[in-house]
């Protein structure tokens, strides 16, 4: 890790596959050693990745805006770069997608909403500069539910590839969609309030969100200061590892981040560790965990403090308006995509006497050093979406990765048959700045289990399913 000195896991003897299929949904790491060992170019990668892009948009309604140009600018130079011996890591030339709350120049950021459709923001965002340095390639921006707001956005609805019946859910629909049907390596999403874990969780993506405050903010749009998150989707624990450890890191223009040390997850050793799980934990990977050596604990948070979703409204609500203000006043959200969505959030947070807000945020500091006071383990296992834990994981800053578990059958599935499937998931939760933790744990469940590597059938429905022509 940068922070440590150590270096990536080295993964010899990977071959490339004979099919395109096969090399989209290589991890990361994988990817990145055929480009270092010369197996494939980083401009066959982009060629593979626009061509699944273009294919499965139609029907998951996933991206906004492709980047062909920049793509196929910058894999050019990092071919070159090779070419020249220089290698930047294991992100070099490896293709991505940005959520589109993320700006980067030349190219609209449209905050998934009509009203801002043909904005063009032309700053760099501080996780871009990131991911450029360290020679990843943009493809794609992603959908962002409609400023922000869950996965509805001015073009539709993204739709979940392991059940196109079903959408995405969470504004961070299109990094999470992209990720799962193999139509990106990774992508970087957003979290306020459930924006990361939930289409994680609904599309079957191993997905992180970070400690607040570990990668900076500049250049995205902003609901909640003080909630407002950014984290990878990948293939793998592993592969958020390197995604982390890149982005992460003082911004100069957001305040609110900081520089926090990333310990090696590869080299920590589980069999030290005591982890607690919850009534709602999948026991599967409290029993992979205990026969790996690792002490597993009955575990709940304790707090006194009883109306945590009431203060993650508060908060966020207030937030918001306080960036859309004018647009608010200026009757801009009678255009607005859902009108029961953030137009009514923000006329109903207009109404918030300033005293309950300010009581609030008293009792969410009470809340957070319950929660850090109760946290006896160095991690514990729990349900992902649970929205009490969604709200207050966000009001405290816990980092938690998504890990998919399994699948079960779909309800009410049709007659004739269908591959489509409804994804299990669990959460990996540690104490702020300790997200080494979580990614350790997630990757040792990870290292015997293959949940993660599963396909979704969106080339292969079934019998009376929709096909994509």
């Amino acid at each position: 890790m940068r922070a440590t000195g150590s270096s990536y896991p080295t993964l010899s003897g990977i071959q490339k596959p004979t099919t395109e299929e096969d090399i989209a949904f290589m991890s990361m790491l994988e990817l990145g050693e055929l480009i270092r060992t010369k197996q494939i170019t980083s401009l066959e990668l982009v060629q593979i990745f626009l061509k699944r892009l273009k294919r499965y948009n139609p029907v998951l309604k996933s991206v906004i805006t492709y980047t062909d140009e920049l793509a196929y600018k910058q894999a050019k130079e990092a071919d070159e770069l090779l070419a020249k011996g220089v290698y930047l890591g294991p992100l070099h030339g490896i293709p991505y997608g940005l959520k589109d709350i993320i700006a980067v120049p030349g190219y609209r950021t449209t905050w998934g909403s009509g009203i801002f459709k043909d904005q063009v923001l032309n700053i760099e965002a501080w996780v871009y500069k990131r991911l450029k340095s360290a020679g990843a390639i943009l493809v794609a921006k992603l959908v962002s539910g409609s400023l922000a707001y869950d996965d509805i956005w001015f073009g539709g609805r993204t739709r979940n590839p392991w059940n196109i019946d079903e959408f995405s859910t969470g504004s961070s629909a299109g990094p999470a969609a992209c990720t799962s049907a193999g139509m990106v390596p990774f992508a970087i999403g957003s979290e306020t309030a459930g924006s990361i874990t939930y289409p994680a969780a609904r599309c079957g993506v191993t997905a992180l969100r970070p400690t607040f405050g570990m990668v900076g903010r500049t250049g995205v749009m902003s609901i909640a200061e003080s909630l407002d998150k950014l984290g990878p989707f990948c293939r793998s624990a592993a592969d958020c590892t390197v995604v982390l450890d890149t982005i992460r890191g003082k911004d100069p223009d957001d305040l609110s981040s900081r520089y926090i040390t990333l310990d090696d997850p590869f080299s920590v050793d589980i069999k030290r560790l005591t982890v607690g799980y919850t009534d709602d934990a999948e026991m599967e990977v409290v029993n992979v965990l205990k026969s790996k050596g690792v002490n597993m604990v009955p575990f709940q948070l304790n707090y006194t403090v009883d109306s945590v979703q009431g203060i993650l409204n508060f908060t966020m609500d207030v937030e918001m308006l306080a960036h859309f203000d004018e647009w608010q006043r200026t009757r801009q959200d009678d255009l607005y995509e859902a009108q029961d969505q953030w137009p009514t959030e923000l006329h109903r947070a207009r109404l918030i006497p300033a005293v309950d807000y300010v009581q609030a945020q008293r009792a969410r500091q009470k809340l957070i050093q319950e929660v850090k006071k109760s946290f006896t383990v160095d991690a514990f296992i729990g349900n992902a979406t649970d929205w009490e834990r969604v709200c207050l994981g966000n009001l405290v800053g816990l980092p938690v990765i998504v890990v998919p578990t399994g699948f079960k059958n779909i309800s009410r599935p049709p007659s004739e048959g269908t591959r489509r499937r409804t994804t299990i998931t669990t959460g990996i939760y540690a104490y702020p700045n300790h997200d080494h933790i979580a990614l350790a744990l997630a990757m040792a469940y990870q290292s015997v289990t293959d949940h993660h590597k599963q396909r979704p059938p969106i080339d292969n429905l079934g019998p009376g399913d929709m096909k994509l022509e």
